[in-house]
């Protein structure tokens, strides 16, 4: 079915996501000089911020996530700014508070770190509640919101949020409803034999591990950041791919393994990441194949699982890979 669409559509916008395709291949190349594969966490990782998005990104310690962002940051020549979560972390430790100057004898913002381009909330489910809600308000509204006044935050701003997924101990898991606000959640596995083999030759090679964030690394430029966005936006989509994405999203919310399928914003969220995954592979329309792609990474935090299914093993992955396999594709 992909290769129909490929044959009807062959050359038309090829042309048009030369920004987005070369972006993808750059950040692989340059942030491969310091991450050894993980291919796919920073092809998504780029693909959240192209597309306006913030990322949950899962995995256990020591598996280069926090070091995969600052070095996205660094690739993209933008500001980065990283927040630890704890039990005793107030909103105003990420937001920032008003401070009364004697010379002025007024109130001004000491801001916080979340007025950046970048900010990694390292631990996220360690953060109490009222912390988590302050973040996401700010993820959803691009702004800071103080003593009446709104202070808009860069038009890149982007968050991605670390938690683990074995450690329960003194954690305030997200809510279903502030999961949502997450464009796709990442999971980040352990490394290959061969993969892991080059992370010890590289820190063999180096005095220390701060030496691994020091390499390096050709900045992009700006003008194609802003181009690749563009282009995302501008992929073609056919009438049936459309009704395909609904499909699939509705599909979720009767499933029998599923107690909470996928909200609206989830479909429009898979229709934009099948986009940007459309242009990672050069190419100006979607096809089939890119909304399976994007499907994974876009519902696994939007659905909820039957208790019994999750104690006979299932996981989100697993059911959406059943919901794909049921869903019949586009004529």
């Amino acid at each position: 079915m992909s290769e129909e669409f490929g044959v009807v559509m062959d050359g038309q916008g090829a042309e048009s996501v030369k920004a987005a395709a070369l972006l993808f291949e750059r950040g692989r190349q340059q942030i491969g000089q310091v991450i050894a594969g993980q291919t796919e966490m920073v092809d998504q990782a780029l693909l959240t911020l192209l597309c306006g998005g913030h990322a949950l990104i899962e995995g256990v310690p020591g598996v280069a996530k926090t070091l995969a962002v600052k070095t996205l940051a660094r690739f993209l020549g933008l500001e980065f700014k990283r927040v630890q979560g704890t039990p005793d972390m107030m909103p105003a430790d990420i937001l920032g508070t008003m401070v009364f100057s004697p010379k002025t004898n007024e109130f001004s913002l000491h801001k916080g770190p979340v007025f950046t381009q970048f900010l990694l909330a390292d631990e996220i489910n360690r953060m109490p509640p009222r912390t988590q809600a302050a973040l996401l308000e700010s993820m959803e509204e691009r702004q800071v919101t103080m003593d009446g006044f709104a202070h808009p935050l860069d038009g890149y701003f982007t968050v991605f949020a670390t938690q683990n997924p074995l450690e329960f101990e003194g954690t305030y898991p997200l809510p279903e409803a502030q999961l949502d606000r997450f464009f796709l959640k990442i999971k980040v596995p352990y490394p290959s034999l061969a993969e892991e083999r080059m992370v010890l030759q590289r820190h063999h090679g180096s005095v220390a591990a701060k030496d691994l964030e020091l390499t390096p690394i050709e900045t992009v430029d700006p003008a194609l950041l802003a181009e690749a966005r563009k282009e995302i936006r501008a992929v073609r989509v056919e009438p049936e791919l459309f009704d395909y994405v609904l499909a699939l999203v509705r599909r979720t919310r009767e499933w029998p393994t599923i107690t909470l399928g996928a909200s609206p914003r989830a479909s429009a969220s898979l229709l934009l990441a099948a986009k940007a995954f459309a242009a990672k592979e050069g190419r100006g329309f979607l096809i089939p194949d890119d909304v399976k792609d994007a499907a994974r990474p876009i519902l696994r935090h939007r659905l909820v699982l039957r208790p019994e299914a999750e104690l006979e093993g299932f996981d989100t992955d697993r059911v959406i890979a059943d919901v794909l396999a049921a869903t019949a594709l586009p004529k």
